[in-house]
């Protein structure tokens, strides 16, 4: 009966939402996509990026990670780009959004 709700939850959500898609339901962890090809923005919705390297068609970091932590922007809105600089916060309380950064570490072995 668990499962059999959580795929109709799973479904009704989908069917909410046209840029996802869900998988079939397996020990109730479904499988969400998201395709370019289908993504229609909502009403308002406009570019993210309003501040860095607007001139290129994209906007492309690649750094090495090999020891320790780094602390990635995901708010488009850092004053040190691609790194966090924790402005998400004041976005965060401006907006009611809840965005963060995105935090990768180098386990040593």
């Amino acid at each position: 009966m668990m499962k059999f709700l959580s795929a109709t939850l799973l479904m009704m959500i989908a069917s909410q939402a046209s840029a996802f898609t869900v998988g079939p339901v397996a020990n109730q962890v479904a499988e969400t996509r998201l395709f370019a090809a289908e993504y229609v923005p909502m009403e308002g919705e406009g570019k993210i990026n309003l501040k860095i390297d607007l001139e290129n068609p994209k906007v492309v970091n690649m750094e090495d990670v090999t020891k320790g932590k780094k602390v990635y922007c995901r708010c488009w809105l850092s004053g040190t780009f691609p790194m966090c600089d924790g402005t998400h916060a004041k976005h965060n309380d401006a907006t009611g959004d809840n965005v963060g950064p995105l935090i990768v570490t180098v386990k040593t072995e």
